[in-house]
């Protein structure tokens, strides 16, 4: 059963990159379009869509996404979360390891980014999370180490469990969104070096290779920046109730409030440092490359918390 469910994970995920790469230019807003024939700054298309104002109206993020790609979407986040089911409880008791961590990120990243993807136009963001959920729902077949966790039907552990999964899928998304936005932003200050240098804001003439006909599919950045930081506020509730389950898993099992170990101490590094991000947003309006970075730097830090922690155990040390 499971070597089906990752075939036809696969599968649909492939369907799913192969549409969004072969229609990436059929993104593009209309509105940029006219804006760019028509529009009092002169601009092209791919310079508009790089503008830190929202530009005309983009309409529904939805537009011209086909019935059949929605379907896609579907089977692909319903097999990819059986599959998950089928390879982390089996039986009666939980099998766990980085890789399935990293699987269920990516299929919460994804089911994310179909819900924004009704109201925002993501197709280049699309372009990145699609495949990267295809290499990770198939890595627990390459790095099949597990932990088997024999308190997995404790319902506190449960929820900890869903809990802690939801909230390291809105902050890979985050992530996400912060390097999209990184390299939007430094193709931004490159066109505006070149315009100076031209003289001539109309005139100027821009090269843009693929990266840069990609990153126009993206919405403009002051929209990102404001999907980035409602991901980053939800998930910083979610991760704050999954250290208050933790601690009260941890009383319930080890009889302590807290186990000072690795796991504990990135977690909570990650989540005072996101509280940092979200208090420098609201009381000193922190944006730009320095939040951005501080976003990524977070995320690296919580990554380490699990994934991290236990792709060194099982895979260089070869421990479960």
């Amino acid at each position: 059963m499971a070597i089906v469910l990752y075939a036809l994970t696969a599968l649909l995920y492939c369907a799913l990159a192969w549409h969004g790469w072969t229609t990436r230019h059929a993104g593009l807003p209309a509105a940029l379009g006219a804006a760019g024939a028509t529009g009092a700054a002169g601009l092209r298309p791919g310079q508009a869509s790089m503008l830190l104002v929202p530009g005309p109206p983009q309409g529904s993020g939805a537009e011209g996404r086909p019935l059949w790609w929605h379907l896609l979407m579907i089977g692909a986040l319903a097999s990819h979360g059986l599959l998950l089911h089928e390879t982390i409880f089996p039986a009666d008791r939980m099998v766990f390891g980085f890789a399935f961590a990293l699987s269920a990120m990516l299929w919460l990243g994804v089911g994310i980014y179909w819900v924004e993807s009704f109201f925002f136009s993501l197709a280049g963001l699309g372009l990145v999370v699609v495949p990267v959920a295809l290499l990770a729902s198939l890595m627990p077949l390459a790095f099949p180490g597990t932990q088997i966790l024999g308190y997995a039907a404790r319902p506190l552990f449960k929820l900890h469990f869903i809990i802690a999964n939801v909230a390291y899928g809105l902050f890979t998304l985050a992530a996400f969104h912060a390097f999209l936005m990184l390299l939007a932003e430094r193709r931004l200050h490159g066109f505006n070096r070149g315009l100076a240098a031209a003289g001539q804001g109309g005139g100027a003439a821009t090269r843009s290779g693929w990266l840069g006909r990609w990153l126009d599919l993206l919405p403009p950045l002051l929209t990102l920046e404001k999907l980035l930081f409602r991901l980053i506020a939800a998930g910083f509730v979610l991760l704050t109730l999954t250290i208050g389950s933790g601690v009260l898993f941890s009383e319930e099992l080890f009889g302590r409030v807290v186990r000072l170990d690795h796991k504990s101490i990135f977690a909570i590094m990650s989540w005072a440092m996101f509280a940092g991000i979200l208090a420098g947003r609201r009381f000193y309006g922190w944006r730009g490359r320095v939040a951005l970075r501080w976003v990524i730097a977070s995320f690296a830090i919580l990554l380490l918390a699990y994934v991290g922690s236990r792709f060194v155990i099982e895979v260089i040390l070869h421990r479960l």
